[in-house]
């Protein structure tokens, strides 16, 4: 049986539990738990959404689902549930940019929007 290829994160995660570093977290069960329950939710798909978006755009989200080897429409889902839960950030930004401007923005104090920027 041939040797398995690993990328640097890998080798650095192997490395890292090989040298003792990991340690059981207390309460791991319950952590465990409500990881399961959000990723339950997240797959729970219960409703049905109609869009319009370009035939450029349909073939891109198509070309990246192929290179994933996942259906497309899992991954629109994907890079919404992402958009909304806060983890989907522009590929040009850094962890530091983002830091930085949550940062600015929680000095900003809370401000009503006008009524002509409401829904």
């Amino acid at each position: 049986m041939g040797k398995i290829r690993l990328d640097r994160e890998e080798a650095e995660l192997l490395n890292s539990y090989e040298a003792g570093e990991w340690r059981t977290i207390e309460g791991w069960e319950m952590e465990a738990k409500k990881y399961q329950e959000y990723a339950r939710a997240t797959f729970k798909k219960d409703r049905r959404v109609n869009i319009r978006i370009s035939s450029r755009d349909l073939e891109e989200i198509q070309k990246r689902a192929l290179e994933e080897g996942i259906p497309y429409q899992t991954l629109i889902a994907s890079i919404l549930h992402k958009y909304v839960s806060g983890w989907l950030v522009e590929g040009r930004e850094t962890a530091g940019e983002r830091a930085r401007f949550e940062q600015a923005m929680s000095k900003v104090a809370e401000a009503k929007p006008e009524e002509y920027d409401r829904l």
